[in-house]
């Protein structure tokens, strides 16, 4: 796409190139390598210091006073990991043993625990956001935090907010709750709230923009170029609500943004998540995500993870003595190394770390319970380096509810689910519904064997257990008298075909998985190459229903799959989304399929009937189009459902739907106005100063190696190896003399806190019409009928409440709109504006199942 059809087509949208607008009167950048200069990041400097909040004073002052008796190659250590493999966690910093401050620990993932054993493996991230249940989000976070703390894991690596998913078809939106902001902001904040109760660290990841896993690393990353509405109201949504939820810890990711890599972009970190949004917490790099030394320190990231260089376990680090000689030299100003060490040492104190936290008590490189103590040495010493200690507690109890309340029942002709629990006889087919070679199989996950119950890479875990839908299917049968007929080869269709004429039921499973880049399966480079049900499932399905008059379609996927060949089948009278329902998969379908639980979750995306509903930019870029690859997000606001809405398109499954096994009706709609409406919120209040150090770089002799001091093999280390210093000017980069021009949007965590007041109060009646106890969700969601001067969607998802209902039974439900739910980013203005027209409310039970309307009073 040339230059001026981008400009033109991200002006439609009332929005700039880059992230602010660009000055006419300057000369656009030059390209990167032989990439069009279409995309470009303005500069943003100095970065930001934290401890200017009241609710992380405190643990500023503690940080403050412990930092204060820190040398220079402490200050370094702890900001620096300390190489692949030298510590017990995927992540390890230097500690500074002297004052008591310890190693951190940093583990995957968002799921649970990465390589540690006798945990829970809970359901993904995307049967999270499927449960549309607030409370439950929290839960699992908590469930998740307490077995984090009980491993000794000071730092989670998850919730995910990126990939939002852009792209039906990308590898990791699985890891995240929805493609719809919204949703994905509430289920992350509570998700965070509920791990950090347990004094256990969340971290926001990966920021920003991280929407596809072909191209998505090195030197020559991917750039997502996004205009500054679209990163406001899309992107950065979700780490908005992560930051006020008070997040201690954000992961730049490995893509480019506007063609600067993402942890070293000072506008994403400085000006944005640091200014803008407040936030207080230390920004890590991903694993191998940082691209250059003094550079990504002044462009505000502040721990390099997990201490190497441009590759895996190379050793050659871009910090670590490097960095300690740039604050020597005078290149890296030392004010700046003083905030990064105090934000670590602040979030240590902040979750109460400091407190009879327990050291890691788990190896991440050996099931065994005595190995290497540093595995990435290759050398002694060995010792005990796992403990084995169990932290599941009940929580399989919590990940069978989600796994359950995230099922959405998409189709159920003539009621015959719920299954009846008598003798019959049941077909079960498709190798979905059983155990392969066992969950864990191949590394990280990352083969489609057996039943799917997460996607692959390091959002993976280890499964101590997984319940087959076979399996606890079988269990139901032998209580019922039910016999079973099973097929799990998913090519033997001819057999399947005959078989299934035979049954009273036929249960037929299919499904669709992906993950990480650094995975390969079937050609799959971790996004999927089609959105296709894999392993010969659409001809698994269309063989079982030819014979079956009550063929139950069960999918297991990382996301939406194109079910056009069978959906309409005269035989297929149910289809049963059960996402990536975790450990207690099985369980959690029975439950489901004999009507323990009655179904109420909602799809947290759309299905569309082929790739190309979702848009000529939905799909995944699979061949370089430059070095480095551009990626031009020119449909602005328009993905999922909002695109569907655009163009008047039928998705097959709409956003928000979800059947049950009994029917609710809304009725009695009230708007309550709470606050003024004024088009801008207050102005930025002040902030609290920052606490400042008197720091001193001290000579060169006193950051050599102590005398004596015993090197681990490999270990990255802070010290130089010598006292010859280069002094000389320091080429820093463009803007970085310029004043900062701090934004009136920011002014607290998550923003202005005047964006986070209630304006309105909307109340719907909801009333179970059925014959059995279930939930509903009523969706409240947003539109600007008549605004001439904004391009706005159809319909936004601005509320969302899950309620319980016996028979007959009746409950009011409240939506609080908040200022920032009613607003757009004027990037002219730059901040958060309320429009003059008219704001209508709509609350039904899908996006495109609205029932009761209403206007908001001025």
């Amino acid at each position: 796409m040339s230059y001026l059809k981008l400009l033109a087509a991200l002006l439609s949208l009332n929005v700039s190139v880059g992230l602010t607008q660009q000055d006419p009167s300057q000369p656009a950048p030059p390209p990167i390598g032989d990439a069009p200069a279409i995309a470009w990041s303005e500069p943003w400097y100095p970065s930001p210091k934290g401890g200017t909040v009241n609710s992380w004073a405190e643990a500023y002052q503690k940080a403050y006073e412990l930092v204060s008796q820190m040398t220079l190659v402490e200050k370094v250590n702890i900001t620096t990991g300390l190489g692949w493999a030298m510590g017990f966690c995927v992540g390890n910093t230097g500690p500074v043993e002297r004052l008591g401050f310890p190693s951190i620990c940093l583990q995957d993932g968002p799921l649970g625990l990465r390589f540690a054993d006798k945990i829970t493996s809970f359901p993904a991230g995307i049967t999270t956001g499927a449960t549309w249940n607030k409370e439950l989000m929290y839960r699992r976070g908590a469930a998740h935090g307490k077995e984090a703390r009980g491993k000794g894991v000071h730092v989670l690596l998850g919730p995910s907010m990126g990939a939002l998913g852009r792209m039906p078809a990308a590898g990791r939106n699985w890891e995240g709750f929805s493609p719809d902001p919204y949703l994905m902001g509430v289920a992350s904040a509570e998700t965070i709230k509920g791990i950090q109760s347990n004094g256990v660290s969340a971290t926001a990841k990966h920021y920003i923009a991280n929407e596809q896993e072909n191209f998505r690393q090195g030197v020559n990353a991917i750039s997502s170029n996004v205009d500054d509405r679209t990163m406001h109201e899309l992107y950065l949504w979700p780490f908005a609500d992560s930051v006020h939820a008070g997040v201690g810890a954000v992961m730049c990711s490995y893509n480019k943004i506007n063609n600067s890599a993402a942890c070293e972009n000072s506008k994403l970190m400085n000006g944005i998540l640091k200014d803008e949004l407040g936030f207080q917490g230390f920004v890590m790099s991903d694993w191998l995500a940082q691209m250059s030394g003094v550079a990504s320190a002044l462009a505000g990231m502040d721990m390099a993870m997990p201490g190497d260089g441009f590759w895996w376990d190379d050793r050659n680090t871009f910090w670590g003595h490097h960095l300690t000689r740039s604050v020597v030299n005078g290149s890296l100003p030392y004010e700046r190394l003083d905030d990064m060490t105090t934000r670590i040492v602040a979030t240590w104190y902040k979750f109460g770390q400091d407190k009879g936290f327990p050291t890691p008590n788990f190896s991440s490189w050996t099931k065994n319970s005595t190995g290497r103590i540093y595995e990435g040495s290759f050398e002694p010493p060995y010792g005990v380096v796992n403990q084995h200690i169990d932290v599941r507690g009940d929580h399989h109890l919590i990940a069978r509810q989600v796994a359950a309340e995230g099922t959405v029942l998409l189709k159920n002709e003539g009621n015959v689910l719920p299954l009846k629990r008598r003798a019959q006889k049941i077909g079960i087919y498709g190798s979905d519904a059983g155990p392969g070679n066992g969950p864990n199989a191949c590394a990280d996950r990352g083969c489609n064997q057996g039943t799917l119950a997460v996607g692959w890479g390091s959002g993976a875990t280890e499964f101590e257990y997984l319940i087959t839908p076979l399996q606890a299917i079988q269990k139901q049968a032998e209580q019922d008298g039910s016999s079973l007929s099973v097929i799990l080869d998913n090519n033997r269709t001819a057999e399947m075909r005959e078989d299934a004429a035979m049954q009273d039921i036929c249960l037929a499973f299919i499904n669709s998985d992906a993950g990480e880049g650094y995975i390969v399966w079937n050609g799959n480079v971790g996004d999927r190459n089609d959105l296709h049900a894999q392993l010969n499932g659409d001809e698994l399905v269309l063989a079982v229903a030819k014979n079956c008059r009550n063929t139950v379609v069960v999918v297991h996927s990382v996301g939406p799959i194109i079910m056009e060949k069978w959906i309409n089948h005269r035989n297929v009278r149910a289809v049963v989304w059960a996402n990536l329902p975790g450990q207690e998969s099985g369980n959690a379908l029975v439950d489901v399929l004999y009507g323990y639980i009655n179904p109420s979750g909602k799809l947290p995306y759309t299905i569309g009937r082929s790739l190309e509903d979702y848009g000529p930019t939905a799909g995944v870029m699979y061949v370089p189009n430059g070095t480095p690859p551009q990626q031009d997000f020119t449909e602005g606001l328009y993905i999922d459902y909002r695109y569907f809405d655009k163009h008047s398109i039928r998705p097959r499954f709409e956003f928000g739907f979800g059947l049950s096994y009994t029917t609710f009706s809304l009725s009695s709609i009230k708007v309550t106005k709470l606050a003024p409406r004024t088009p801008l919120p207050a102005p930025r209040p002040a902030l609290r100063a920052p606490l400042e150090y008197n720091s001193t770089v001290p000579n060169p002799e006193e950051a050599l190696f102590p005398p004596g001091f015993k090197r681990i093999n490999r270990m990255l280390y802070p010290y130089l190896e010598s006292a010859n210093i280069t002094y000389g000017p320091y080429p820093y980069p463009a803007g970085y003399g310029t004043p900062p021009h701090h934004s009136q949007a920011g002014g607290g965590e998550g923003g202005n806190p005047a964006l986070w007041e209630d304006l309105y109060a909307v109340t719907v009646q909801v009333r179970n019409t059925g014959r059995v106890a279930g939930a509903e969700v009523p969706q409240l969601y947003i539109s600007f009928p008549g605004a001439k001067q904004v391009d706005f969607p159809v319909r936004q998802l601005r509320g969302f409440e899950k309620v319980w209902l016996q028979p007959g039974e009746k409950k009011e439900v409240t939506f609080k709109l908040k200022r920032r739910d009613l607003s757009y980013w004027d990037v002219v203005r730059q901040n958060w504006v309320i429009p003059e027209s008219r704001i209508k409310v709509s609350v039904g039970t899908s996006s495109r199942h609205l029932i009761k309307h209403a206007t908001l009073p001025k």
